[in-house]
């Protein structure tokens, strides 16, 4: 009987993390047997929040994870700047190699 995918461990401690509007964020490895040689993704599981339809999911490549956690990372680092300005803080100094300016990086 052939395998299915099955998820790998997470790291020790590591549950899902829950939003401020309650959707459940879970990231975990999945394993994928093939003939020739296994398949790894990272998966990114949205569950629903309160009230709303179930949520949905992403399986993408070691590349592409680290592709989407550079855009969230350089997202993260706009929206403290604009709450700092917005708050009449002086902003901070940007992370190094988080510029919006970063080529290939889309405003979202």
């Amino acid at each position: 009987m052939a395998e299915t995918g099955r998820a790998l461990p997470r790291p020790a401690g590591e549950t899902p993390m829950v939003t401020s509007c309650d959707r459940r964020i879970a990231v975990k490895c999945l394993r994928l047997p093939t003939a020739d040689r296994p398949i790894s993704r990272v998966t990114l599981d949205l569950g629903p929040g309160r009230g709303s339809t179930p949520g949905t999911w992403a399986a993408l490549t070691a590349e592409e994870a680290r592709e989407l956690a550079r855009r969230l990372l350089a997202q993260a680092a706009l929206a403290e700047r604009e709450a700092t300005m917005a708050s009449g803080a002086l902003p901070s100094a940007p992370s190094p190699g988080l510029s919006p300016a970063s080529p290939g990086l889309p405003s979202l």
